[in-house]
């Protein structure tokens, strides 16, 4: 029971201290409200004082730009009149200057006007001098008409032939001197060199035909190869492309062909026949072709002979075979194989005489008469074959330039093309190496009479030395002695470019003056 009243009392306190503290709580938030109204009034008087100072300060700032302002417009229109101020004594310079020069200028024109009258009255009085000379030279002229009996075409002419019979003489005298020099300093070194070339370089020759004869056991077998109705000689001819000549020749038979490489198809593939004795269509066509890769492996170890023997490296597979197709093919009897690879050897000696490449010498020898090996089959010279042949194999200017140039259809300009030619010249000139048959070398020498024939002032004229020289007998009143020498040089020009012929040809022109008298 005593516990009741200390709980009571408990109770009462606590709401007490509650009552205090809602009282303090109070206190306290009116103490802080009358605080911060003091700070809220304190801050609107500072706000208002520092409001004011600043629209002071702006007010001050901005009289101070103004003034400023104010200050640079002047000193702008100052400087501004300063400018326009030169600016409008310069202009007033160059209007006096200007007026200076239009002044000058009047002045030059009047001074132009007046020489151009006195230009003028001179022009007028040189036509008038010129019309005045034109007279005297008229009357001069008509005056030297009358004293030389001669009009002013007939004394031209008169002066042109005299000058045409001077630069005649002079011209002819000049070629003199220079073939005379030449000769003196050349002949010796050019005998020398060449002989030693020949010499060095000697080699048989034996004259080759253009067709071909296959012997025969017995003429019972003309009648095995005619066969039946023709079938065998009609089989082989198609086959090779040849002509079989079967006449009353005993026991042979002739193959004619223009393509020598078909010419010794035919001839190994019939004397295979004859050999075998079975000779029908089937075994012929075999033989055929048998005798073909025989004769296309003879031609490329012909061709690799060829380049082992003259040394020359690095040439196309393609111009090898050509090489050996040149095995059966003759120019004026002489195997061209052979005598391309005596002038590959030649042109090497002869180079290393005068110092020159001889790989390129012996390389330009050996190729160039190429075109031969193929100019059965394709149209136009050997010269223009062969030097096609060797640009499309990539050869050298100067190799293709000398294979051109060796029977001068294209005027030499190198050494090479040069010693080429010597060399074709001295292969082809050896004793036996070439022969032609009698209708060939009749035609040649009326050919050339009538070359030398067709100059005017020839009286008579004489093929001598197998038509190694002509001699040509002129007229002479008709053609002086200096022209002589010019009349011997067109001949030779004409016969070197309208004949074809081994070797070179002389010509000699003769003039005669006889003068006759008796003494009585």
């Amino acid at each position: 029971m005593e516990t009741m009243p200390s709980t009571g009392w408990m109770i009462g306190a606590f709401l007490l201290i509650v009552v205090l503290f809602i009282i303090g709580f109070v206190l306290g938030i009116n103490y802080r409200k009358k605080v911060a109204e003091k700070e809220m009034s304190s801050a609107e008087e500072e706000a208002k004082r520092i409001i004011n100072e600043g629209i002071k300060s702006a007010e001050n700032k901005k009289r101070e730009a103004l003034l400023e302002a104010k200050e640079e417009i002047h000193k702008n229109r100052s400087e501004l009149e300063r400018e326009v101020r030169e600016r409008r004594s310069e202009l007033s310079k160059q209007e006096r200057r200007l007026q200076q020069k239009e002044e000058n200028l009047d002045k030059k024109t009047d001074h132009l006007d007046k020489k151009t009258e006195a230009l003028n009255e001179k022009m007028a009085a040189v036509e008038a001098q010129k019309e005045e000379v034109a007279k005297i030279k008229r009357g001069q002229m008509e005056m030297l008409e009358k004293i030389s009996g001669y009009s002013i075409e007939e004394a031209k002419n008169y002066l042109i032939e005299s000058v045409r019979t001077e630069c005649t003489h002079e011209m002819a005298s000049a070629i003199k001197e220079v073939e005379a020099q030449y000769k003196e300093e050349s002949e010796s070194l050019a005998r020398e060199i060449i002989a030693t070339a020949i010499q060095r370089c000697a080699a048989d020759h034996a004259s080759e035909v253009t067709v071909s004869v296959v012997q025969l056991p017995n003429d019972e077998m003309k009648g095995r190869i005619i066969g039946r109705e023709g079938r065998n000689i009609r089989s082989i001819e198609q086959l090779t492309g040849c002509d079989l000549i079967i006449d009353d020749t005993p026991e042979t038979i002739t193959v004619s062909s223009f393509d020598p490489v078909r010419r010794e198809v035919a001839r190994i593939a019939l004397e295979k026949l004859i050999q075998d004795g079975r000779i029908h269509p089937a075994r012929i066509e075999e033989m055929v072709a048998k005798a073909q890769k025989e004769v296309n492996a003879t031609i490329k170890a012909e061709g690799e002979r060829a380049v082992f023997e003259t040394g020359v490296n690095g040439l196309h597979p393609e111009i090898i075979k050509l090489l050996g197709r040149m095995k059966y093919r003759t120019s004026y009897g002489q195997n061209v194989l052979n005598h391309s690879i005596e002038v590959a050897h030649i042109s090497g000696l002869i180079a290393s005489e005068l110092g020159e490449n001889i790989a390129t010498a012996k390389r330009a020898g050996l190729l160039h008469d190429l075109g031969k090996s193929i100019d059965h089959e394709v149209e136009g010279s050997h010269v223009t074959i062969g030097a096609e042949l060797a640009r499309r194999y990539k050869e050298s200017n100067d190799v293709v330039h000398a294979i051109e140039a060796h029977h001068n259809d294209v005027e030499p300009h190198t050494i090479i093309a040069c010693i080429v030619q010597a060399a074709d010249a001295i292969s082809a000139s050896r004793p036996g190496a070439r022969r032609e048959n009698i209708e060939n070398y009749v035609k040649r020498l009326e050919k050339l009479e009538e070359i030398a024939k067709s100059f005017h002032g020839i009286d008579e004229c004489y093929a001598i030395q197998a038509g190694r020289e002509i001699r040509v007998m002129v007229s002479p009143d008709k053609v002086t002695e200096d022209e002589t020498v010019l009349l011997a040089r067109d001949i030779a020009k004409k016969i070197e470019s309208e004949l074809t012929y081994p070797g070179q040809i002389k010509v000699h022109i003769i003039r005669e003056t006889k003068a006759v008298d008796y003494a009585k």
